[in-house]
């Protein structure tokens, strides 16, 4: 055995999770992404879904994209910056930027490649990026690339951000990225007090608006529309994974800022371009988004009787105040064995656990989506409280 192979080897972690009956991931859904779903043909409540506004099914959005492949194709064959650009990005761009209040926009083929190619590009050597510890990932691997120094500060915490801007060097750039809803804890940043630092020391903001845009704000616009602050928030990032109901993802931006990442971002120079179907899908959800007010009503009526009826029961959620609620565990094991329990009484959730947070932290993550009903909501709080109350969690 090689060398690589044999250090590979002694990864054991999912086998011995699989042995113990535990593993709880790759499952395979063979249905749609609803919010019933048919798992190994058993049929399951989904509560660990990001298509917040229920759109992954709807009729509109699954014509725009069998259309979009008539008309296209499957695939663009290339990346934007060469033979990839079709007129279906210019359009979808331009209502974009419109949309979340920018000059301008530009489609990626996922999320992660806009945070991964865009903060990576922005900043030079004796320049600063500073970043909240709760971060997606994406952004965490962004700013790895970067030769820029990074600045990381306490989360949500605006004492720690201010001391960490107070260490940069004055007439340097000095970037905030953050997390406008963080995925995982389903709380806001406070981006008033992150803007009103950013002018304090000169830097520039981007927030990431994956999981803030189609729950947050008028019409759906995101965290930075909610406050009032889009004009001082100098990107906006958001993606097509969650409430567009489809694969893909864009940045917002002030014309310069665009057209410097439209050259130099690799992630985008350098990727195939988004197929068809998926920005076509992107645009009818936005459609919907814009048409349908009541969806999003509908979602925070359900996310406001979960966040009461959780706490009522005693159980731990942090400080979310979105459609994302964390359900903390504080145990590895004893995560997947309600995740298990859970399934088996019906209900999907997803487990987040080490090394994704610290074992202290472990949770499962139950997230709402606007076409839930309140029966299904019910049936789910009432297995939770079930399995909760036999692992003596609460």
């Amino acid at each position: 055995m090689k060398l690589l192979q044999e250090k590979l080897a002694k990864y054991d972690i999912p086998q011995k999770a699989m042995a113990a009956g535990i593993y709880p991931y790759f499952r395979m859904i063979e249905s749609d992404q609803d919010t019933e779903v048919i798992i190994s043909g058993k049929k399951v409540l989904m509560f660990g879904s990001n298509a917040y506004l229920g759109l992954t099914n709807h009729p509109k959005v699954k014509e725009a994209a069998i259309d979009a492949i008539k008309k296209y194709g499957t695939g663009c064959a290339g990346s934007r910056f060469l033979n990839g650009t079709l007129d279906l990005h210019i359009q979808l761009e331009k209502r974009l930027a419109e949309f979340v209040g920018k000059e301008e926009a530009i489609i990626y083929s996922t999320g992660f490649q806009v945070n991964l190619g865009v903060v990576s590009c922005l900043t030079g050597r004796e320049d600063y990026i500073l970043w909240d510890e709760l971060d997606h990932a994406s952004i965490i691997e962004g700013h790895r690339l970067s030769y820029s120094t990074k600045l990381k500060y306490k989360h949500n915490d605006m004492e720690s951000l201010e001391k960490q801007l107070q260490k940069c060097e004055p007439d340097k750039i000095k970037l905030i990225v953050t997390d406008g809803v963080f995925s995982m804890e389903g709380d806001v940043a406070k981006l008033p007090e992150i803007i009103a630092l950013a002018k304090k020391y000169n830097a520039s903001v981007m927030v990431d608006e994956a999981h803030g845009i189609g729950v947050l704000g008028k019409q759906g616009r995101g965290t930075c529309d909610h406050f009032g602050v889009t004009e001082d928030v100098d990107l906006i990032m958001g993606t097509f994974s969650k409430s567009f109901a489809s694969i893909g993802g864009f940045i917002a931006s002030d014309k310069e800022t665009i057209n410097y990442l439209r050259h130099n971002s690799r992630s985008y120079i350098f990727s195939a371009s988004n197929t068809p179907a998926a920005t076509a899908a992107a645009g009818a959800a936005l459609d919907i988004m814009l048409s349908e007010p009541e969806r999003i009503d509908h979602l925070w009526k359900l996310t406001n009787y979960a966040l009461e009826g959780f706490r009522t029961m005693g159980c731990e959620i942090g400080h979310t105040s979105t459609p994302i609620i964390p359900l903390y565990i504080r145990d590895n094991d004893k995560t997947f064995m309600v995740v298990r329990d859970l399934f088996d009484l019906g209900v999907f959730v997803n487990p987040v656990v080490s090394p994704a947070v610290a074992p202290q932290d472990t949770l499962i993550r139950f997230s709402l989506m606007a076409t839930h009903t309140q029966e299904q909501l019910n049936q789910a709080m009432d297995a939770i409280q079930t399995v909760f109350k036999k692992y003596g969690i609460i």
